[in-house]
């Protein structure tokens, strides 16, 4: 199957795909920026699965520091943008810094590693990259503009560059998230994770392993490009 980079790979859906990845067949390279018994644990479930597991420590908001990864990744097939991270709070609370930081992660991060991945697929014919975006990218959510803003610029940078990319072989694609069970919500009581599932008409929370599949299925799908998957539970349609 070849090489997936996915990036954000030392948990919740980072780690799901890396899992995904490598029970399909595919060596899975991953990076991490600082939890390294995260990485560790990645690393072990890779393993398990019989799959090649390379674990590098990258800040996506450094450009020096990308480009050195992947000059260590020349068999590069497949990239999956997924490291973000979000910020909730009220647009008259939000600091110019806390809004380039989210920036930087989300959509930045993406930009750099797309930039650095293509020379790579463009040597071997061929490519497929995907980007992990959110429901709030496509409706906006209260209390987290700089998150929704990055996330719909991510959705724009997917279709963009399918269109740029498409006629040397590489496509890009977009899973866009509804509210799925990682980390990233532990902020949320009981209270309000009920309060949000209401809205879902599913009436749950989604897995990363639910992300991970159709991230997956994106990667592999040789006439689908520009798409922005939604796995939202029906949350927005």
């Amino acid at each position: 199957m070849g090489m997936v980079l996915v990036t954000g790979g030392s948990r919740g859906i980072g780690r799901a795909c890396c899992a995904a990845f490598a029970k399909a067949g595919w060596d899975v390279a991953f990076c991490y920026a600082r939890d390294e018994a995260g990485a560790a644990e990645t690393r072990r479930l890779i393993e398990a699965c019989g799959a090649g597991a390379l674990a590098l420590r990258c800040d996506v908001r450094s450009e020096a520091q990308v480009n050195e990864m992947f000059s260590a990744l020349p068999g590069l097939s497949a990239l999956v943008n997924n490291a973000g991270v979000s910020l909730f709070s009220q647009l008259q609370d939000t600091a110019l810094a806390q809004w380039r930081e989210v920036f930087a992660v989300n959509c930045e991060g993406a930009f750099l590693c797309t930039r650095a991945a293509v020379p790579l697929f463009l040597r071997r014919g061929g490519g497929a990259i995907v980007n992990i975006s959110s429901v709030w990218g496509e409706e906006g959510a209260s209390c987290e503009a700089a998150y929704s803003a990055s996330k719909a610029a991510l959705i724009g940078f997917t279709k963009a560059a399918a269109k740029e990319l498409a006629p040397s072989g590489i496509r890009v694609n977009c899973v866009s998230c509804g509210i799925v069970d990682t980390q990233m919500n532990v902020r949320l009581t009981e209270a309000e994770k009920q309060a949000f599932l209401q809205d879902v008409p599913l009436g749950r929370q989604g897995t990363p392993e639910e992300v991970a599949a159709c991230a997956l299925f994106l990667a592999r799908h040789p006439y689908i490009t520009g798409e922005v998957l939604r796995v939202n539970g029906g949350l927005y349609v």
